[in-house]
């Protein structure tokens, strides 16, 4: 498996395995046995790079990725992240819909470590940017981590260039996290000058379309009823149908 360098030091594989569809969006949760199995698949074949949240489940999906890579713990990089106004008991608000709250961060990492059952969480993300807050604060909650040993990187996710500049300034960000594939190529233009000038890690998610670059889905696909593809513009049937010439170009030559 290739290497690669995010930000300031921090080594991952080229390919990474993002968890969320194991515990959330994707329809009814995967086997807790059938999702380590699974994660553990990605260690022998060489990922290194594992991502979750507090959201996904909410807090089941941390569980899991922590119990699968228990016995690889120093051979891999574990990201999560924090940003969204949840409580203990999982309860998800939404008035308001995000919490970044210096305070509520800190306690948010606490949980995360006890999920995942690790001493450091080796990459810290803000989920989304939220606008109650100011960034500067949110990158000082997260230095302080950093500085007490519990957090090693800081990341963004899905944040824009003046965020991702002013947090930067407080706290080096070590990687960005947004979607981007051959359907979603926004980041191009609107972030990849910022990164690459102040030495940002990218980290794309959905590289595959949400499955749609795979082939797999078309117009007659029929989603879970707890599947968040069903409310996605991009994924209503007269969409994909016209978006099936993409797939037949990919076809020729992928």
């Amino acid at each position: 498996m290739k290497k690669r360098t995010l930000g300031n030091g921090l080594e991952v594989s080229a390919l990474g395995l993002g968890c969320m569809g194991l515990s959330f969006g994707y329809g009814p949760a995967t086997e807790k046995q059938d999702a380590i199995d699974l994660i553990r698949a990605a260690v022998e074949a060489g990922v290194t790079l594992f991502d979750t949240a507090e959201v996904y489940g909410p807090f089941t999906n941390e569980e899991v990725v922590g119990e699968a890579l228990a016995p690889f713990r120093d051979q891999v990089v574990i990201a999560t992240k924090f940003g969204f106004n949840i409580d203990k008991d999982g309860t998800q608000h939404q008035d308001p819909p995000l919490d970044s709250r210096p305070e509520h961060i800190k306690e948010v990492a606490e949980a995360s470590l006890k999920r995942l059952g690790t001493d450091r969480i080796d990459l810290l993300y803000q989920h989304r940017v939220d606008p109650n807050v100011p960034i500067e604060d949110v990158a000082g909650a997260v230095k302080d981590l950093i500085d007490a040993g519990k957090v090693k990187h800081f990341g963004m996710s899905e944040a824009g260039v003046d965020a991702i500049r002013r947090a930067h300034a407080v706290q080096p960000v070590t990687a960005l996290q947004s979607e981007y594939s051959l359907w979603w190529r926004e980041p191009e233009e609107s972030v990849f000058p910022t990164l690459e000038e102040l030495g940002i890690g990218f980290v794309p998610f959905s590289p595959l379309g949400r499955g749609f670059l795979t082939g797999k889905i078309d117009e007659n696909t029929a989603f879970e009823e707890s599947d968040f593809r069903n409310t996605s513009p991009r994924f209503a049937a007269d969409a994909r149908k016209a978006n099936q010439t993409l797939i037949d170009r990919i076809g020729e030559f992928a």
